[in-house]
Formats: structure tokens, C-alpha cells, sequence
């Protein structure tokens, strides 16, 4: 089988986004075969399939094809990037106290602060870097729709700075 490449990191992009949608289908044809049990089973299917939904196309801004050097690694609670050349460093999530989308020499970055005041820089397009979105989901009042908005903010504009989310207090 022969595919066209583009086509196919289309599809690898959105494959999450089609599984949620599969499973609202299988959900929503469960619920219509009659009776209580299916229809019961096919509910539960339904909000299992809408919740995978919801958090699908709240990571997809986050899948990206790489495009810069450096990989992300998230665990334990600490966000780790190694870097290809000079930048690189970790900051643990309980530390951080701002995120920023920073447009620089027209590549995207994450642009982590602590409470010390040091600044981790992350390339949106880094290996790895979808799993930030795991890790942002975690930290108090941070609004994933803002963080899909300012990516696509940053994209578009050269030299954009746009503040995510500031820890209160």
C-alpha cells in the first residue's frame, strides 16, 4: 500500500481525535440496537468516547511534527529538555510560576519560569513536546483553550510574546 507522506502525518496527527471519534460511533450504534442493557452500554460508551474526544482536540495543538532539535521529557513531576547544543535544563512542575509562548528568530518556545526566576526555553516543535500538554493539565487555573489559542497566536505573528499562565499569589 502505497501512501502519499503528507497524508500520513495528517493522519498520525489527528489519529488520536479519529480513536475518541470511532469510539463515539461505536457508542452511538450500541445505544441505538434497542433495548435497556445496549442502550445503557452504548451511554457509557458514548461519554467514554467524549471524554477522549475532549482531551484529543485539547492535545492536538501540541502535535506537532518535529521541527527542532532537542528532546522534552516530562517525569516525576519535573519537565526536562535536552538540548542539541547549549540549551537544555529542568524545572519541577511545583516549582514553576510562569509560562510563555515566545516567538524567537521565528521558531516557537515555551518559555518556563521558576520561582528562583530561571527560565527553561523549550521548542514548541521539540521531540516530545506533546507531552507538556499532560504536564500543563496539572498546574492550578491554567486554561487549556488559552494555550491552544496562544499557539496558534505565536505561529502567527514574528516576535510575539504571550503570557499562558502565571501561578497566583
Amino acid at each position: 500500500m502505497v501512501t502519499r507522506p503528507e497524508l500520513r502525518a495528517h493522519a498520525a496527527r489527528w489519529s488520536e481525535v479519529l480513536i475518541a471519534a470511532a469510539i463515539l460511533l461505536a457508542g452511538l450504534w450500541l445505544a441505538l440496537r434497542g433495548g435497556w442493557f445496549f442502550a445503557a452500554v452504548g451511554g457509557l460508551v458514548l461519554l467514554v468516547g467524549l471524554s477522549l474526544m475532549i482531551g484529543a482536540v485539547r492535545r492536538l495543538p501540541f502535535r506537532r511534527r518535529i521541527g527542532a532539535p532537542g528532546l522534552v521529557e516530562v517525569d516525576e513531576g519535573a519537565i526536562r529538555y535536552y538540548g542539541a547544543a547549549v540549551l537544555g535544563g529542568e524545572i519541577a512542575l511545583r516549582d514553576l510560576v510562569e509560562i510563555r509562548l515566545v516567538q524567537l528568530k521565528g521558531q516557537g518556545h515555551w518559555r518556563l519560569r521558576n520561582t528562583a526566576g530561571e527560565a527553561l526555553l523549550v521548542p514548541v516543535d521539540a521531540a516530545g513536546s506533546e507531552s507538556l500538554a499532560h504536564a500543563f493539565t496539572a498546574l492550578p487555573g491554567l486554561d487549556m483553550g488559552a494555550v491552544s489559542t496562544a499557539l496558534a497566536h505565536v505561529a502567527d505573528q514574528p516576535e510575539a510574546v504571550r503570557t499562558v499562565w502565571r501561578r497566583a499569589g
